[in-house]
């Protein structure tokens, strides 16, 4: 589980500095830094697993077409940045198994990752130019610090369940000696023997070579790594039947969804301890609130060519085959699938969940999501696993319905490099989340930008989605206890207190009139609005020009 993310030089990300939990939803206009956030991520898994020019070629970047890694690296004009960093907090698996098929256990499961990386100058290589690391450290959180670093709220249980382990040395240090840096890979324990390499020599990450018998806990800190997936599920593999011999588990692009449901049904038919009872049932019950009249999900068995089909059948007795479901439908069912797999762990990172889906049905899928994660106050299990979801969009729609506590607001700044000034990214959070509690330094998103965000009447809101938003603004219900409030459901709190202080009403009438009189469910203006704040305002033909 990435706890919390620290990149500097990598794109437009320059000195970003962002905290995760279970389930987070980044929003933000286009070209903002929100999907290299999702790079750096995936660009960072790859280096765990993979040569250093290997995992930059696979990063969504310009290099696919330029072939110069440089376009990795920040640039101010034709200037580019000396380094990209990293520091990752993470929890890491208990135990696992190596490339060998080796048991490793890790000595602790908390740990920091450290990683710096520059450019080098190569005519060997097809590419303009090449990587080369420059520090690489991989440490353990102490237990008795642990809590300070995960502010997200989340109860004892889940915490003892998870981190573990004793104090020890570092696993991968990085020193400098007679100009030249050596990164040092020690064994666990405090009097584990190590091993140094020249930095300038290694093609590729220390921990990507890590082992199961002398560096257990580096071996599960890169398998957690390695679990950080983009999840992009394509309507073409979601689609295509399996073969009886394909393994299951769901693929990032969604092929082998035919043989996951299968297996998933079959192990949970064989075990009477399975608390996942019928499958199949359970996919279609979940099926039903995105599309009305589904009553059944099964795979169809070919016999004879011995092929898995996903299947689908309706209240009108017809049953349709994958290929004639819609991408939204396929994509659902995807994420379904994926919730009921327990042996699906790790980081799922996935770009505008809402796409193909019809507005009144966003929360479903959002809600789908955010079972996906881990549910942090239950200790973590096989009922239970150790995943997290990262989403982000531009949607309103999807804004107004993720819980307060997981919103991130990404947007550019203007950052001033060597007498220059450009544009980076910088996220935010809402004031009274758990982020504005960790980090009281950092000013949280102004009411006045996530207005500007969820003006659902401008014009780059489709009238779909404006429709569905109107019927939910509504004067705000008591929240339920078992859940946090929506970012709608907090604004509108805000907006229907009876201590609001002039600034922020001033700030309420400047947004938009006819949303707040929709929102006391009065859009005609004909009735009182029966909110003492507006009382002495709501017969003025032009708030705003009287506060002017």
């Amino acid at each position: 589980m990435l706890t919390r993310l620290k990149v500097s030089g990598f794109k437009n990300l320059v000195d970003i500095d962002v905290r995760f939990g279970a389930f987070t939803c980044i929003a933000g206009a286009n070209a903002v830094g929100k999907s290299n956030l999702f790079d750096a991520i995936s660009f960072l898994s790859r280096l765990a697993d993979e040569k250093l020019l290997n995992a930059a070629l696979a990063v969504r970047s310009e290099v696919s077409r330029t072939s110069d890694v440089r376009s990795l690296f920040h640039r101010v004009n034709e200037e580019y940045a000396e380094k990209i960093s990293f520091e990752a907090e993470m929890i890491i698996p208990t135990e696992g198994i190596d490339d060998l098929g080796q048991k490793a256990e890790a000595s602790i499961t908390f740990v920091r990752y450290k990683l710096e990386i520059g450019y080098k100058e190569d005519d060997t290589l097809p590419t303009l130019g090449s990587l080369k690391l420059l520090k690489e450290q991989l440490e353990q959180i102490n237990i008795t610090d642990a809590k300070k670093h995960l502010p997200f709220p989340h109860k004892v249980e889940w915490f003892k369940s998870v981190i573990k382990g004793r104090r020890g040395s570092p696993f991968i240090s990085t020193i400098e000696q007679e100009g030249k840096i050596i990164i040092k890979l020690s064994q666990d324990g405090q009097q584990g023997r190590s091993r140094s390499f020249l930095a300038s020599d290694l093609p590729r990450t220390v921990i990507s070579t890590v082992n199961a018998i002398e560096n257990p806990t580096a071996l599960l800190a890169r398998r957690e790594m390695q679990s950080w997936k983009m999840l992009q599920l394509e309507p073409g593999a979601l689609r295509e039947p399996d073969r009886f011999t394909t393994s299951p588990g769901l693929q990032t692009d969604g092929s082998h969804l035919p043989a996951t449901l299968y297996y998933l049904a079959r192990q949970a038919e064989q075990n009477p301890k399975d608390n996942r009872r019928n499958v199949y049932a359970s996919v279609a019950s979940r099926l039903s609130q995105l599309i009305e009249g589904v009553i059944e999900v099964k795979i169809d068995r070919d016999q004879q060519r011995e092929l898995l089909t996903l299947m689908v059948k309706e209240n009108d007795k017809t049953m349709y085959p994958a290929k004639s479901l819609s991408d939204g439908t396929l994509r659902f069912l995807a994420l379904t699938v994926l919730d009921l797999d327990q042996n699906a762990k790790g980081l799922i990172c996935m770009e505008e969940p809402e796409n193909g889906i019809h507005p009144a049905r966003i929360p479903a899928i959002l809600t789908l999501l955010q079972d996906i994660a881990c549910e942090l106050d239950l200790a973590v299990d096989d009922s239970n696993p150790l995943r997290q979801v990262i989403i982000n969009t531009h949607s309103p729609v999807v804004v107004s319905q993720v819980p307060e506590n997981s919103l991130l607001v990404a947007d550019l700044k203007k950052t001033e490099k060597g007498g220059k000034y450009v544009n980076t990214a910088c996220f935010s959070w809402l004031d009274g989340t758990w982020r504005a509690k960790a980090e009281p330094s950092v000013p949280p998103v102004s009411m006045g930008k996530l207005l500007s965000y969820l003006n659902l009447h401008s014009d780059s809101v489709s009238k779909e989605e404006t429709s569905d938003n109107e019927s939910k603004l509504k004067k705000p219900q008591a929240k339920q206890t078992n859940r946090e409030p929506s970012v709608w459901e907090s604004v509108q709190m805000k907006l229907f207190t009876d201590d609001v202080v002039d600034g922020e009403f001033e700030a309420w009438l400047m947004f938009d009139e006819r949303a707040i009189r929709e929102a006391a469910d009065n859009p005609s203006g004909k009735e009182k609005l029966s909110l003492h704040p507006l009382n002495d305002v709501e017969n003025i033909t032009d708030p705003k020009e009287v506060i002017q």
